[in-house]
């Protein structure tokens, strides 16, 4: 297997799906001419053309709405949004739309169209252009929502929502696309909503997902030092949800932490949390943990910005709090 980038991951998965299926084209700000504001379309203008890669004005509400008309009459169209923060300029199209139409007329359409985005901190952007608002896609039935914490799953799961006649919102975190991984050859698949075990271990679960998996790694690293095994259960999909792997991870440790980039009320790390005392609380032993974003707009200082995102030594301090 190549050791690449997640960067590369992504764009290899666009590039072979577009070469798979002549339906599948690209539109977004900047994917074209440009290459993409972070150069993952870079040489698909030149290679498919302006019919397949498609500039379009800064307007995220006609971006998401020409997506879904192409779709509605059967074509596979990738909408990229330039960040998450834009998401919100779009939101009717994306909530009411995309996410409802198949349901609404009864199964009569289907939508197979994918919104990439790129979200998270860390970058000094400011507090409106570094939010990981993911549980609130996250929280509409209709709409796919995935994370990818490296760049084989990246690559795997962009395969799966391409192919998808579901609407897919594919989150790409914005500090992970220089991390490198192992990323097989070829046709590779990772089906949405499946969790996995990225780390076996036996004192305690953490789940989590995107590039908290990699905050996660490092921290297990450093708890392993001092003989605290845990086990990491990446997520990958926030909907559909998979719980099976984090039930049987916690079922084994009795004990969990949930690590998530977003805020920690009303988040994901609350559902989870709700869903393991509803599904395994014979085996509680301890309460379970959130790490989770300070609860401010992201500041812009990079110091500042830093407190606010969870750290390493945040997770490794949570872990040691449930044992």
């Amino acid at each position: 297997m190549a050791r690449i980038t997640m960067r590369e991951a992504i764009s290899q998965a666009l590039w072979e799906e577009m070469e798979r299926d002549p339906k599948v084209f690209i539109m977004g700000e900047e994917v074209g001419v440009w290459g993409g504001t972070y150069a993952v379309t870079k040489g698909f203008y030149d290679h498919f053309g302006p019919d397949r890669v498609r500039d379009t004005p800064i307007a995220e509400a006609a971006i998401i709405g020409a997506g879904i008309g192409a779709a509605l009459t059967g074509l596979r169209p990738v909408t990229e949004l330039m960040t998450i923060n834009f998401a919100f300029s779009a939101m009717d199209h994306i909530v009411n739309e995309a996410a409802k139409l198949h349901y609404m007329f009864g199964g009569q359409f289907v939508l197979p169209m994918v919104i990439r985005t790129v979200g998270g901190g860390g970058r000094q952007l400011g507090a409106t252009h570094s939010q990981t608002p993911d549980a609130i896609f996250a929280h509409f039935p209709g709409l796919k929502v995935v994370a990818p914490g490296t760049p084989a799953d990246a690559k795997g799961l962009l395969k799966a929502a391409i192919r998808s006649d579901d609407p897919v919102f594919f989150i790409e975190h914005a500090t992970l696309y220089q991390t490198r991984g192992e990323v097989p050859e070829g046709d590779y698949i990772v089906p949405i909503g499946k969790s996995t075990v990225q780390r076996p271990g036996k004192d305690v679960t953490i789940v989590t997902y995107s590039k908290m998996l990699q905050v996660s790694m490092q921290a297990a690293d450093e708890l392993s030092k001092e003989g605290i095994e845990v086990e990491i259960v990446d997520l990958r999909s926030l909907r559909p949800l998979d719980m099976d792997p984090v039930l049987e991870s916690f079922k084994k440790t009795n004990r969990a932490v949930v690590v998530e980039e977003g805020w920690r009320s009303f988040g994901v790390g609350s559902e989870i949390a709700s869903r393991i005392y509803e599904e395994a609380f014979d085996y509680v032993d301890a309460p379970i943990k959130r790490v989770a974003q300070a609860e401010v707009p992201l500041p812009y200082n990079r110091k500042l910005e830093q407190m606010a995102l969870p750290q390493v030594a945040d997770v490794v301090k949570a872990v040691k709090e449930v044992l």
